[in-house]
């Protein structure tokens, strides 16, 4: 019979790969959402990457995917901030490419003086680049009245190697260093989903979120009132879910078991 759901929300790292892996059972899978008509948008918390370079990853995996099946939270911050009240559209940011083509394709100025003035938000998404110069440069620029914004609260990001610092970590530094409490735009939030599933024009009973993350895509799911599939191929482990409040509607295993069940 399959399962009862017509618009799937998926997230990506830890979903459809690990690091430069992808996981097995990943062609499969779109095969069949393919096969079966089902639509789909990539929502991811990762905003370091544009949605070209995560088209190009998974081109590269063997998966044809269309840009605008790929929704990622350096989209959802810059679309976001657009409906926010602020003095001007001028921001700091760090981050990654993907962050900074969403702000600037958004309209906003992009501020990269040492002490910067008179800016409106200082925007935070993963850096691979990240530095000490970068951080206080970006706390003087809280201090100068600046409001914190974060793409993601992730504090880990799950690599072949293991977990490395996520973006809710640095955010986590400047609030500390600032005092302020942080807006965050992607997922717990219900933002992206939201986004995602205006694309789809799809209603709440017939959309599941499939995520790897309790805390993320899961709750996410919950706060946007949609079903939730937890895949343990990424950061929650069975026993992180037996301790958990956050419960998904649905576990599997990995990609193959999911797909069997299409």
């Amino acid at each position: 019979m399959g399962l009862p759901y017509q618009n799937w929300l998926i997230d990506m790292d830890g979903v459809l790969w690990r690091g430069t892996q992808a996981l097995p059972g990943l062609q499969a899978f779109f095969a069949r959402l393919r096969q079966t008509n089902q639509q789909f948008q990539l929502v991811t918390n990762n905003a370091s990457l544009t949605p070209q370079a995560f088209r190009s990853r998974l081109a590269d995996f063997g998966v044809d995917i269309a840009t605008s099946e790929i929704l990622t939270s350096a989209q959802g911050t810059a679309l976001h901030l657009q409906t926010l009240p602020a003095p001007n559209r001028r921001v700091v940011m760090i981050g990654g490419d993907g962050l900074q083509a969403e702000l600037q394709s958004a309209g906003f100025e992009l501020v990269w003086d040492e002490v910067p003035q008179d800016v409106s938000w200082v925007v935070v998404g993963r850096d691979d680049k990240l530095s000490w110069a970068k951080l206080n440069r970006a706390v003087r620029t809280l201090q100068n009245g600046a409001r914190l914004v974060g793409t993601n609260p992730d504090a880990t990001y799950p690599t072949q190697q293991g977990l490395e610092i996520g973006n809710g970590a640095i955010v986590a530094a400047l609030q500390t260093a600032s005092g302020q409490t942080p807006l965050f735009v992607g997922k717990p939030e219900q933002h992206l989903y939201q986004i995602a599933m205006h694309r789809l024009s799809a209603t709440a009973s017939t959309t599941v979120a499939l995520g790897d993350r309790l805390d993320t895509d899961i709750l996410g799911a919950i706060r946007a009132d949609i079903a939730s599939i937890l895949i343990l191929t990424g950061i929650t482990s069975e026993n992180d879910l037996a301790h958990s409040t956050i419960k998904p509607t649905m576990v599997v295993s990995d990609l193959i078991e999911l797909t069997s069940l299409l």
